[in-house]
């Protein structure tokens, strides 16, 4: 069985993707408490913050690769981020990466293509709604997207960092992503994708106007099957 490799950037996005890899390893194995190995390393969120801001991706991929490296010398057989974004610098990180990787929204894109999605909404941090890490995988799919309007993308940013990286779950937040959501519905999109970590923390299935791609989720579903299957 293979060595998961978790690169972590904001802990609660972090620790929902080692916890669903590690509570539902066992029905993926048949065997009580059983999942694969697994190793985390998680830089300080500040140094992240930074880069980002600075819209400086060479410094985000050298971040992921100092994890990168540090998770191979643990053992790791291959690595995943469940941030989505910092996957805009995954560019400068796989051809300098010590291990493969798993690729978020490639995951996230297969699996719309699975479930026969046409259309689906964008949801994230303003760095990723104007990066094309998810247009890219959506296009070569031949599935259509839709992304938040400014002031939507300016107020989910704001939710995402000043309240869920700090687990802070207010309900008029809900409320709010709920009717983006909804206007997303009204303009022909057929699911959502939680395009960010935090985000299956307020939202799912039950409380949203679309069926939800979970992104951290389907991540570490995906880390499961190859860690046990290759």
């Amino acid at each position: 069985m293979q060595h998961i490799g978790i690169v972590g950037c904001s802990a609660e996005g972090a620790a929902l993707c080692y916890r669903t890899i590690c509570l539902e390893g066992p029905a993926y194995l048949k065997a009580p408490h059983a999942h694969p190995e697994v190793s985390m390393h998680t830089q300080s969120f500040a140094k992240y913050v930074a880069f980002l801001d600075r819209s400086d991706w060479r410094g985000v991929a050298d971040l992921m690769l100092e994890s990168a490296t540090k998770l191979a010398n643990a053992g790791a057989d291959f690595l995943l981020s469940p941030d989505n974004t910092i996957h805009g610098a995954m560019s400068f990180v796989e051809p300098a990466s010590p291990l493969p990787w798993l690729n978020i929204a490639a995951t996230v894109a297969e699996k719309a293509s699975e479930r026969g999605y046409r259309r689906v909404g964008l949801l994230g941090t303003r760095w990723l709604i104007r990066s094309e890490t998810y247009p890219d995988q959506l296009r070569a799919r031949n599935i259509e997207f839709n992304r938040p309007s400014e002031d939507e993308r300016e107020e989910i940013h704001r939710i995402i960092m000043e309240e869920l990286v700090a687990a802070d779950f207010k309900p008029q937040s809900i409320a709010y992503c709920q009717r983006a959501i909804q206007r997303m519905k009204d303009h022909g999109c057929d699911a959502v994708v939680l395009g960010c970590t935090e985000l299956p923390l307020i939202l799912n299935d039950s409380n949203s106007p679309l069926p939800t791609l979970d992104s951290t989720r389907l991540l570490a579903h995906a880390a499961l099957q190859r860690a046990i299957h290759g």
